[in-house]
């Protein structure tokens, strides 16, 4: 008789967008890390080209980030998620993965997810002009049809005060418990 393997943490895959606030992403992995989860932190291309510290987040998870897909030879570097955020979440992202155009490993990897039935949150980082695009709003209605669970949405637009708001990272994690 063998014993049976000991529990892992629930594992979440944080899916990283090219935006300017991509930069503060491990605050969202160390949020989920203190409410027990291990995280992988898949990027889209552009995202993975400076729009954050990749060492530091993969010093912070100790897993690599991954931007591109593995050749079958490859081991999947990360176990099947229990949930995945995305955040940033971008225009772009947005509406590739709603027509499920597959054509990057975040966006194939969202696909993926909601085919499978993963709970999936959403902290969208979009300007005014493009929200106002119709293809987004379609984009939203149809995702939330699938069961995604969206946060407020984010602009990144100066307050009166010249400052901006802050980026809600946590609130990815509270959608997640939203049941």
């Amino acid at each position: 008789m063998t014993a049976p393997e000991p529990a892992r943490a629930p594992f979440l895959y944080v899916v990283v967008c090219a935006a300017g606030v991509a930069g503060g992403v491990g605050e969202l992995i160390t949020a989920a890390q203190a409410r027990g989860w291990e995280v992988g932190v898949i990027a889209t291309p552009v995202a993975a080209n400076g729009f954050f510290d990749i060492a530091a987040v993969e010093t912070l998870t100790g897993r690599p980030v991954r931007a591109a897909w593995r050749t079958p030879a490859e081991p999947r570097p990360f176990p099947a998620p229990d949930a995945v955020v995305v955040a940033p979440a971008t225009f772009n992202t947005v509406n590739k993965w709603a027509a499920g155009l597959a054509d990057t490993l975040a966006v194939g990897t969202l696909c993926e997810a909601a085919g499978l039935g993963v709970p999936i949150a959403v902290l969208p980082c979009v300007a005014d002009a493009l929200a106002a695009h119709p293809a987004y709003g379609e984009s939203l209605k149809r995702l939330r049809g699938m069961g995604v669970r969206f946060g407020e949405p984010y602009t990144g637009e100066p307050r009166e005060d010249g400052g901006r708001a802050e980026f809600g990272w946590q609130r990815a994690l509270d959608l997640l418990a939203d049941d």
